[in-house]
C-alpha cells in the first residue's frame, strides 16, 4: 500500500474571483480525501475508531499551480509520514487530474490527533488504528 488515491471533484462555487479553488476550499478538497481514507477505509480493515473522532492540529497547503474548477474529478494522494502514540501526520500530493502523471497543484499535510468526542480529550491510538496506519506509511510495502 504506502500511498491511498482518493478522487474528489471540485465544485464551481469552489473558484475564486481569479478562476481557481481558494484556499478554504482547497482545504475542504483535502478533508474530503482524509475521510475517505480514515472513515471510510478505515472502518472496512477494522479501525473504526478514527471515524469516532480524529481534530486537525496542524495544517500547511504549498501550492504548486492553481487548481481549476472544470468539472473534473482530481486526484489526491495520502500516506502518513509520521505515527505519534497521540497523533499522526498525513502528507498529500493534489493532481490537476486522475493521473499520477497530471501537474501537482498542491502539496499539504495535516497533523491529526485522535479525540475522544465523550470527554472532549485527545486520546492515544488504539492498536487496530496504528496498524491500519502503518499500512500507509509513507515507503510501506503494506505489510
Amino acid at each position: 500500500m504506502g500511498v491511498f488515491v482518493a478522487e474528489v471533484r471540485p465544485r464551481w462555487s469552489d473558484m475564486d474571483a481569479f478562476g481557481h479553488v481558494n484556499h478554504a476550499n482547497t482545504v475542504t478538497l483535502l478533508e474530503e480525501a482524509r475521510i475517505d481514507l480514515l472513515f471510510v477505509e478505515a472502518t472496512r480493515h477494522g479501525a473504526a475508531g478514527m471515524a469516532g473522532g480524529v481534530v486537525v492540529a496542524r495544517l500547511v497547503v504549498d501550492y504548486h499551480a492553481p487548481l481549476l474548477a472544470t468539472g473534473a474529478t482530481v486526484r489526491v494522494e495520502m500516506s502518513v509520514r509520521e505515527m505519534r502514540n497521540a497523533a499522526f501526520t498525513l502528507d498529500y500530493v493534489v493532481h490537476s487530474g486522475l493521473s499520477e502523471s497530471d501537474p501537482v497543484v498542491a502539496t499539504a499535510e495535516t497533523m491529526l490527533v485522535p479525540y475522544d468526542l465523550k470527554t472532549g480529550r485527545p486520546r492515544r491510538l488504539s492498536e487496530a488504528e496504528r496498524d491500519f496506519l502503518a499500512a500507509w506509511r509513507s515507503g510501506s510495502n503494506g505489510a
